[in-house]
């Protein structure tokens, strides 16, 4: 079986690698984003992708447009049975549809969270469950024909780093399934009435107000390690809880000290806070930094 696998992200290397290890697979090219530079010194890094695939001799294109005409027509002259798409970044064509079938696995339950932030999404909707969708692609924004869905639950505390591994694992395996079994399958129409949609998440989306508890711990849930979540003065909260939902508080308000940590009043509910980072300083724990700051029971933290 002859794969030609799309992919940039570590989501998309792990998916590769389970492709690698299964004998009955030979992945004969490799499409991915192109090198970018990262960190503060702009250091040209390729993606985890193209690292393992250039470690198994796979040859690797990086085109930074799938809808140019050249680079449709060099795709076109691979021979393939199938298209594994994951977490790609770019929108394929009509052609390259029509070159073999193309199966995505899109992190959600689809059409529950089209889009490019399905796993964040989850932990900012508070959703119990989750899972990864394998689907036929079509011109659309993850719009194609369901093969199957694989499900998991989701805890209350679950970070979206803990939640993109065991997703991960999960669309490693189903990857596989589908394409041993594909003809088992009868894709099913995603019913339009229940999509939702997600976006790319931007920096500014980190900013919370001592508004809602649990809307904020859920988006530190969601946006920890990046973008992470402040105050609206550049505060940054690095560690906190949810220490409950209900109570009615001045906003930001500490109502209690302990050794360790305080809890802050929001307008619906309470955070415990365990640590924080100043614009520009490096993270403290939040004893110290009320300490410097001079602030007690009643203060405002902002």
């Amino acid at each position: 079986m002859k794969i030609i696998f799309m992919g940039t992200p570590d989501y998309a290397k792990v998916i590769l690698q389970r492709l690698l290890d299964t004998k009955e697979m030979e992945v004969v090219a490799v499409y991915t984003q192109p090198d970018k530079p990262v960190g503060r010194k702009k250091v040209l890094t390729s993606p985890e992708v193209k690292t393992l695939a250039c470690a198994n001799e796979i040859d690797v294109f990086q085109p930074n447009r799938l809808r140019d005409k050249e680079v449709i027509e060099e795709l076109l002259q691979i021979e393939c049975d199938y298209i594994v798409v994951a977490a790609y970044g770019q929108i394929l064509p009509r052609a390259i549809l029509d070159h073999a079938p193309c199966i995505n696995l899109h992190a959600s339950i689809l059409p529950q969270y089209r889009g490019a932030s399905p796993i964040q999404q989850t932990l900012l909707s508070g959703d119990k469950k989750t899972g990864v969708t394998a689907m036929l692609m079509e011109e659309g924004l993850d719009t194609g024909d369901i093969i199957k869905v694989d499900t998991i639950d989701v805890s209350d505390d679950e970070m979206v780093e803990s939640l993109f591994e065991k997703l991960t694992d999960v669309a490693a395996n189903l990857t596989i399934e589908v394409l041993e079994n594909l003809n088992s399958f009868t894709p099913l129409k995603q019913d339009e009435s229940k999509a939702t949609h997600c976006s790319k998440i931007t920096k500014a989306d980190g900013e919370v107000a001592f508004d809602n508890a649990t809307q904020v711990f859920n988006k530190y849930r969601a946006f920890t390690p990046w973008p992470g979540i402040y105050l609206p003065s550049g505060l940054k909260l690095k560690n906190i809880k949810l220490e409950e939902k209900l109570s009615s508080n001045e906003l930001g308000q500490i109502l209690i000290i302990d050794t360790k940590s305080i809890v802050v009043g929001c307008k619906k509910g309470t955070l415990r806070i365990f640590s924080v980072q100043a614009p520009s300083k490096k993270e403290i724990d939040i004893i110290s930094y009320i300490n410097g700051r001079r602030l007690k029971l009643e203060s405002t933290l902002s």
